[in-house]
């Protein structure tokens, strides 16, 4: 999977911006992103603040990290 120029904090960014009567067209032109991304990111990230973002990524990471220890812990047994 291609990672992205923009982190989440970022893209959260665009999209506010975009809600703040800027066309889409506009904000997508500026940013150099297509309209299909930006729905994209609109469907995946609307409504968010950055500090959701951050505690939801926090919240990933702790979860994989468990899921680690358990595998891990599972495997010397």
């Amino acid at each position: 999977m291609k990672r992205s120029r923009f982190t989440e904090e970022q893209i959260i960014g665009i999209l506010k911006e975009q809600e703040a009567v800027q066309r889409t067209a506009d904000v997508c032109r500026r940013y150099g992103v297509s309209k299909g991304t930006f729905y994209k990111w609109e469907a995946k990230y609307g409504g968010l603040e950055v500090s959701e973002a951050m505690r939801l990524k926090k919240m990933l990471v702790e979860t994989m990290l468990d899921k680690a220890m358990l595998k891990d812990v599972a495997s010397k047994k």
